[in-house]
């Protein structure tokens, strides 16, 4: 994914660790408020310390293209889910399914910098994202 690049670049200019975790707790903050009515146990990510809510939708523009809302009650991985969510914009279900969360942590260098806690909830958080989508998909496919 062409964005992933994007994100390193990013993280490359950064330098040290200080600002990139500021720039996580940055991009957390940026994040659009979710709707508290999905704010749902359906919409939980499991196996996540934080409490986290993930909720996907389809463009109204573009049936094929997901979007995310999403919220979390910590700075660090409220800054991941909005990484996750530019990642995902605008993608197809497909795509979405693709997402590499091992490539994502390797080439930010999230897993020495994430403890393994933090490691289980971005996989947890990446995997509903995926269902959800999956599900949007088989709807969609059920509907025509």
């Amino acid at each position: 994914m062409s964005r992933l690049d994007d994100i390193v670049d990013i993280f490359e200019l950064l330098g040290d660790w200080d600002q990139r975790y500021q720039y996580l707790v940055e991009l957390g903050e940026q994040l659009p408020a979710m709707p508290e009515e999905l704010k749902t146990e359906a919409n939980k990510v499991k196996g996540c310390m934080s409490q986290v809510w993930v909720s996907a939708y389809r463009d109204e523009d573009d049936p094929a293209a997901l979007h995310y809302h999403g919220e979390c009650d910590t700075s660090i991985i409220k800054g991941v889910l909005a990484l996750l969510t530019r990642l995902t914009d605008g993608r197809s279900p497909r795509e979405i399914e693709q997402l590499d969360v091992d490539e994502l942590f390797t080439r930010l260098n999230l897993d020495e910098h994430l403890s393994p806690n933090r490691h289980i909830g971005v996989y947890a958080i990446v995997e509903l994202m995926k269902k959800q989508a999956r599900k949007l998909e088989k709807d969609s496919l059920n509907a025509a």
